[in-house]
């Protein structure tokens, strides 16, 4: 498969206002992509596209803003993208929230939340969209997953079971799209200094000592710059790469996992204490 070609090109990418979905906008729109970003933050992503018109005044930005737990507003604007946006050549799903709590102390709604966002926005825009980019040869698409799409701490049972599901949409979705020429990448990201971990929600059954103590042990991991992940995920999407791990956070785990499959939690418990927020 011939690298990808941004220039001319239109991105749609998801969760576009803060952390990797702007750092990946800015980015795209360097390499020449016209932009088409969404997110449910009005003031935010009015601010990102502003910037990014000035620097790129010949480039076409177009925003929506739709919350992504809306599966009526989501499939609303799939059909909208699909209607407004044909020359669509690469989609970036990269919006996503968390969920802190055990099992038990989430309600069904509280996972459904999450599910919502992370896996289902995922599928539909996915699904509305690739009949366009079938008509682009040379197209890609691009879903974040998370080191916890690699392996599943305790406490983020609602997170990890999401971007695992976004780990195996990737990975068959690669393989049924090979022969049409689009490329597919799924990327793992560690610990980048996202918004998610400080927006991510509580769940019912969890006290504020408890969540506060998780989210400050993982806070010392969030050290990356988004700007340095949107690097390395846009020349993944050039090189057409079908997995990225970002950091050591994400590449240590993926060997730990490898080499103790059923165990290697009781090492990383060990080191890093009871699970908090996400670490991208």
């Amino acid at each position: 498969m011939r690298p990808y070609a941004f220039a001319g090109g239109t991105a749609v990418v998801t969760g576009a206002a803060s952390g990797i979905g702007e750092a990946l906008a800015v980015q795209l729109a360097a390499r020449g992509s016209h932009l088409v970003l969404l997110d449910r933050d009005t003031e935010r992503l009015d601010g990102v596209a502003a910037g990014i018109r000035a620097a790129h005044p010949a480039l076409q930005v177009t925003t929506y803003v739709v919350d992504l737990a809306d599966e009526e507003a989501t499939a609303a604007v799939a059909r909208t993208l699909v209607a407004e946006h044909p020359g669509t050549t690469l989609l970036v799903n990269n919006a996503g929230v968390a969920l802190g709590g055990r099992f038990d102390q989430v309600t069904v709604e509280e996972f459904e939340w999450v599910m919502a966002i992370n896996v289902r926005a995922v599928v539909r825009l996915t699904h509305a969209l690739l009949p366009v980019l079938k008509t682009r040869p040379g197209a890609h698409v691009v879903n974040v997953s998370s080191v916890f799409g690699i392996f599943a701490p305790a406490g983020q049972a609602a997170y990890s079971t999401s971007k695992f599901a976004v780990r195996g949409f990737s990975e068959s979705l690669r393989h049924e799209l090979a022969d049409d020429g689009i490329g597919v990448t799924v990327v793992h990201p560690g610990g980048v200094r996202t918004r998610i971990a400080e927006t991510a929600r509580t769940g019912s059954g969890v006290s504020v000592e408890e969540y506060e103590e998780g989210r400050r042990q993982f806070a010392r991991l969030l050290r990356m710059p988004p700007e340095q992940a949107a690097a390395k995920i846009v020349t993944a999407i050039e090189k057409r790469r079908p997995r990225l791990l970002i950091g050591w956070t994400a590449t240590v785990p993926d060997v730990l996992v490898r080499l103790l499959p059923g165990t290697y939690w009781r090492l990383i418990a060990r080191r890093a204490g009871r699970a908090g927020p996400p670490v991208a």
